[in-house]
């Protein structure tokens, strides 16, 4: 298959390198030093389970990405404009467009951006990973998890197909019949990791072993699996422990995406994570004090 990657920061230029090995067409749409050592040492991809290199074709020029049957979006959310176009572009040439994005608006940024309803494909992965240095990128999670699937919960050949590429690619990955609540899924842990982390500044461990801490995520993620609930999302009973369980688990050195952003002073995806529990919350009635806190004390620190 040949697919586009459009984002190559950590994300996308690991998942880029595993479909590379895996023997499909890859392309990134890079810039600056990390397109430089991309062309000239090729990309390393240090893993749990070892190290290696691999060519794969990248360039700034979006019209050298065409066509593609599969176009992955994986910069972060603030980025996305920087990448709509190209989206668009390579959709109208038949491109299947797989946005994995934080957050539970991708399907409705990328439409609004003019990618048309039917070239995207729900997505969603969970994984740890980051670029070190330009051409080197590093997965530092035992798991690396993709989970696609149509809107309308079918089971199409284009589902089937980017599944079974990602596993080719060695992740596990699997078509879902319910998108929409398995990006849900992923919202309530992703948005209560980051507002915990963020406030305390700190990697997951040292939140949970602070005083009330695992008290402050008990209570992040209950808002968000409230207001999911009045939006409708048919969230299963007994998903928010299943998270809380989920977060008790992790090493407690992890730290979330978000934090490593706060920690860089750059931007990051404050408005798509607890920024837009509150703005779902307001709009459902429902108090989300939690990501109140975090938006007002975060959204003051940039």
């Amino acid at each position: 298959m040949r697919i586009a990657v459009l984002g190559a920061g950590g994300l996308g230029a690991y998942y880029g390198g595993t479909l590379a090995r895996a023997g499909h067409d890859v392309r990134l749409l890079a810039r600056g030093e990390n397109l430089a050592a991309l062309r000239s040492h090729g990309l390393e991809v240090r893993e749990p389970e070892g190290t290696f290199t691999v060519a794969v074709a990248a360039s700034d020029r979006p019209e050298d990405l065409a066509p593609a049957d599969l176009v992955l979006v994986t910069v972060k959310s603030y980025s996305l404009s920087d990448v709509a176009a190209a989206a668009r572009r390579l959709s109208a040439e038949g491109g299947t467009v797989l946005p994995l994005l934080n957050g539970v608006e991708a399907f409705e940024s990328l439409v609004s951006a003019g990618v048309p309803e039917d070239r995207i494909l729900g997505g969603l992965t969970i994984i740890s990973v980051e670029r070190t240095a330009p051409g080197i990128v590093e997965r530092r999670s035992p798991f690396r998890s993709v989970v696609v699937g149509e809107r309308d919960g079918s089971e199409s050949p284009r589902a089937l197909r980017a599944a079974r590429a990602f596993r080719e690619a060695g992740a596990e990955a699997r078509v879902s019949g319910e998108i929409a609540v398995d990006l849900w899924r992923k919202f309530l842990f992703i948005a209560t990791v980051a507002a915990g982390c963020g406030l305390a500044r700190s990697p997951i461990g040292a939140v949970r072993a602070a005083p009330l801490g695992a008290l402050l995520l008990e209570r992040a993620v209950r808002e968000i699996g409230t207001v999911g609930r009045a939006r409708g999302v048919r969230l299963p009973p007994g998903e928010e422990e299943r998270v809380l369980d989920q977060i008790a688990a992790l090493p407690g050195g992890l730290k979330p995406s978000f934090l490593l952003d706060l920690e860089r002073g750059g931007p990051n995806e404050l408005e798509v994570l607890s920024g837009a529990v509150v703005r779902f919350g307001r709009a459902a009635g429902v108090p989300t004090p939690i990501h109140d806190t975090a938006v007002g004390a975060l959204g003051a620190a940039r």
